[in-house]
């Protein structure tokens, strides 16, 4: 498996390599989408593919009286996360689980906020996966997906070439589909380097 193999699903030393420098690669991506989001200070947010957990830690920040929960299904990015937030998670504040996002372990309408940075790249089955967010989701609760790689730059379908079954969304496409999912209020966000990001409310 080549190093980059690593995006989709870390493992092994490289994978340890790969949650750390995307803690540190995505911090402006994360900074921006963030923007887009607005929490109440006791909200419940769920973290879909939480890599190396920095995004928990700023969801921590933004609800600093509520509760966050992570879901990734590698080992590595699992054991990553909890190491990062381990005050938060001693305090009950944090959970990280693996699991995979089309089998959600969570009741119906579980979380105010749902989040998906970098991730929704290699989700199977993208219509099922967002049925799934959706489910847990509380009623006006919102959906984000956060992209660095919005399929408008040349250099993004390079990047299907190096990591296998990695498929690039544009924005339309990614509307689309959180639409057939029963999502509204759907909203679209771009930037001068090309990075994505869309919400939707249930």
């Amino acid at each position: 498996m080549s190093f980059f193999e690593n995006t989709r699903k870390p493992a092994g030393l490289g994978g340890k390599m790969m949650v750390f420098l995307m803690n540190l690669g995505h911090r402006g991506l994360s900074r921006w989408g963030f923007q887009f989001l607005d929490l109440s200070a006791d909200a419940a947010a769920l973290d879909c593919g939480c890599g190396g957990g920095a995004n928990l830690k700023r969801l921590l920040k933004s609800c600093p009286e509520g509760r966050v929960t992570g879901v990734d299904y590698s080992e590595i990015s699992v054991g990553k996360s909890r190491v990062l937030n381990q005050e938060a998670v001693a305090a009950g504040r944090c959970r990280v689980l693996q699991a995979s996002v089309m089998h959600l372990p969570f009741s119906l309408e579980t979380f105010n906020a749902v989040t998906a940075f970098e991730t929704v790249y290699f989700w199977p089955d993208l219509h099922r996966s967002f049925q799934e967010v959706r489910r847990v989701l509380k009623p006006g609760g919102t959906f984000l997906i956060c992209n660095e790689c919005g399929g408008d730059a040349s250099r993004d379908e390079k990047w299907t070439e190096v990591v296998s079954g990695m498929v690039i969304y544009r924005d339309l496409q990614l509307k689309s589909a959180l639409e057939k999912a029963g999502f509204r209020e759907i909203q679209l966000h771009k930037n001068k380097k090309g990075w994505l990001c869309v919400t939707g409310r249930k």
